[in-house]
């Protein structure tokens, strides 16, 4: 075997720290030379269910020492893990089970309950059911912890390079979830681009809070075996668990999406808790408001903060917003709203609509190319072609470059409102009311309107004890950007905002609640 290969990470922490703490998950711990063991034995197991290289092996389950292994094992018997989101409805569950044809599935105990469902395809095929529990098994189900007392380990089958790794579902905000390929090749790729930015080595200790279907979550957990850290695992992300757990474990690196900081910042126990440990902190996924960038700034003084921008089909990180630009003298130049600068082995551009690159300070779709590059969407060689035209990923996301280099992220293609001819970025929008005292979280988004084509309306939810009308919002949005760009109406909203799987607001499902009421 030769090539870039994510197991060899396991081998490499099993040769230089074996009786290192590996994995921490609430009240138990594993050394590498444990954990390496159980991986071995798990891939055993799978194979013995069925999996041959390049199969896919479902996993349905809460974050927990048991996903970590199941990744890693599904690699190691050669095949090929596929995180599912467990926040969907079952019709959209069973119908990515179908199309990625997994011959083995597995199910935390909260999903068990699933398994009529997930137990045979469309087209009849039977799948291995595996129970992701402590205990002993429901009827139909194989006992993990059996099945891995039950086998001798074997050896690595040598999956490496282009070999399929990850199949990992898009969330489907905007249109029907595709299965994006990523190789052992692109996550290694992507531990090359952030590990030194982040700082981190076999000091580190990495706290897993956020759900493993997302690439950025399931990204950290190759990087952290890459350095053989020390992975700590949460099922999923309660802002007062994770304050707890960054100072019983010693954590020392986490990573966060914006609505995760707005949550942490409203916990009591963040201004009482010793988070001394904590050294970096990156954040992504979704535009970062600057004023809650800089409170959580204000809150953490300790930690260093970095930005990465990506998605799924770039495993997922291309540019870096490092460290020294979040530092008072840096951050007052205006930085802070930018995306960072290309990662070590990324090549990203804008262009325009005939994809030819563009000036700075000029907006155009941002593209990207490398080795972090997903193979394609699995089944999808029509999607492929089109979103990898040209040698490039196009992105669909609309930003530009200034004269250092640095990417402005702006909008989505498809979030971006044209009102009366004007184009209005709803993330500039999001910016301005976000600087209000009272908002907690905003939204914007195009309002069919009659007259103007679209209107700017906005969705926000205010911080608790605090007030703000409608007319107050938009009079303080005036203040700031053109009048043009301003909400014309506003949406106070007492409920939570709807969140993906990876905490993102939903506003897909805020334009359909939109349409629905007639207003």
């Amino acid at each position: 075997m030769s090539g870039f290969s994510l197991t060899q990470a396991i081998r490499r922490a099993l040769a230089i720290r074996p009786d290192a703490v590996a994995v921490i998950d609430r009240d138990m711990r594993f050394t590498w030379r444990h954990f390496a063991d159980r991986v071995a034995r798990l891939a055993a197991a799978f194979i013995d269910l069925g999996v041959r290289p390049g199969d896919r092996i479902v996993l349905l389950a809460l974050n927990s020492h048991r996903t970590l292994e199941c990744f890693y094992a599904a690699m190691w018997a050669g095949g090929v893990i596929v995180p599912l989101n467990h926040r969907l409805g079952l019709g959209e569950i069973v119908a990515q089970t179908d199309d990625c044809s997994p011959k083995v599935v597995v199910l935390g105990p909260d999903f068990v309950g699933l398994a009529d469902a997930l137990a045979s395809g469309a087209d009849g095929a039977k799948r291995a059911l595996v129970d992701c529990a402590a205990g002993s098994a429901p009827a139909g189900f194989a006992a993990y912890e059996d099945l891995i007392a039950g086998h001798d380990g074997g050896a690595d089958a040598g999956s490496y390079g282009d070999d399929l790794a990850c199949l990992l579902y898009t969330s489907g905000t905007t249109s029907a979830a595709k299965g994006v390929m990523l190789s052992h090749a692109n996550f290694c790729a992507n531990t090359a681009n952030v590990v030194p930015e982040l700082g981190m080595d076999e000091t580190t200790v990495h706290l897993h809070h956020g759900p493993l279907f997302h690439v950025a979550s399931a990204a950290r957990l190759f990087s952290t075996t890459h350095v053989a850290g020390t992975h700590v695992f949460l099922p999923r992300f309660v802002a007062s668990e994770v304050i707890a757990e960054i100072a019983r474990t010693g954590v020392t690196h986490a990573t966060f999406v914006p609505t995760m900081f707005r949550m942490m910042l409203d916990e009591p126990s963040l201004r009482t808790t010793d988070l001394s440990s904590l050294r970096y902190v990156s954040y992504g996924s979704a535009a970062m408001p600057e004023p809650l960038l800089r409170e959580f700034m204000a809150a953490l003084p300790g930690a260093r903060l970095l930005q990465s921008y990506g998605m799924t089909e770039l495993s997922p990180v291309v540019t870096i917003l490092g460290w020294r630009d979040h530092l008072p003298e840096a951050a007052a130049s205006g930085r802070l709203r930018s995306a960072g600068r290309p990662a070590m082995f990324a090549e990203v551009a804008v262009v325009d609509p005939q994809d030819q690159p563009v000036p700075s300070s000029t907006h155009g779709e941002i593209v990207a190319r490398g080795p972090m590059v997903m193979q394609g969407y699995w089944n999808r060689p029509d999607l492929t072609a089109e979103a990898l035209r040209g040698g490039w990923m196009h992105t669909g996301d609309i930003g530009y470059f200034d004269e250092a280099g640095y990417l402005y992220v702006v909008d989505r293609l498809k979030d971006m409102i044209i009102t009366g001819g004007e184009n209005v970025w709803s993330q500039e929008v999001e910016n301005a009311l976000a600087s209000h005292p009272a908002v907690a979280q905003c939204a914007v988004i195009g309002k069919p309107d009659p007259h103007w084509g679209e209107a700017v309306h906005a969705v926000v939810n205010l911080r608790e004890g605090m007030a703000a009308s409608a007319d107050d919002l938009i009079a303080h949005c005036r203040g700031l950007i053109a009048h043009y760009k301003c909400p014309r109406s506003v949406d106070i909203r007492a409920k939570p905002m709807p969140l993906s799987g990876a905490n993102k607001i939903l506003k897909s499902e805020l334009r359909a609640e939109l349409l629905a009421s007639g207003s």
